[in-house]
């Protein structure tokens, strides 16, 4: 007896369900390059490759995090030597006491007299 939940039936792919796949696929990209690889489909038409995007030819613009650091600290540097504007103290308005007030005197209750 098999130690598998799944009989043999399951386990086969499915016939028919499978797109074709191209070995040679022709992909064209928008500056005109053309290559082959393997796809599902015989042409494709892709607006950038190796060929023209600048990661690859080298045409690379990189940040300069150098120059933004440097420009930070002349900034800093141009804020410390600027002189610095005292503040004056605020006036603090007086709070005025408040009174406790004098518990009201309790109303005596009447008292219903029986007829």
């Amino acid at each position: 007896m098999s130690r598998h939940f799944c009989s043999d039936k399951m386990r086969r792919m499915k016939k028919n369900i499978h797109p074709k796949y191209y070995e040679k696929a022709k992909i064209k990209c928008a500056c005109g390059h053309i290559f082959e690889v393997g796809a599902s489909k015989e042409k494709l038409e892709v607006e950038i490759c190796s060929q023209c995007h600048p990661f690859y030819t080298g045409q690379e613009k990189l940040i300069d995090t150098a120059g933004r650091v440097e420009k930070f600290k002349q900034r800093m540097r141009k804020a410390d030597e600027a002189p610095k504007k005292i503040k004056k103290p605020r006036k603090v308005k007086a709070v005025p006491e408040v009174k406790a007030k004098k518990p009201a005197p309790k109303k005596a209750a009447k008292k219903k007299s029986a007829k």
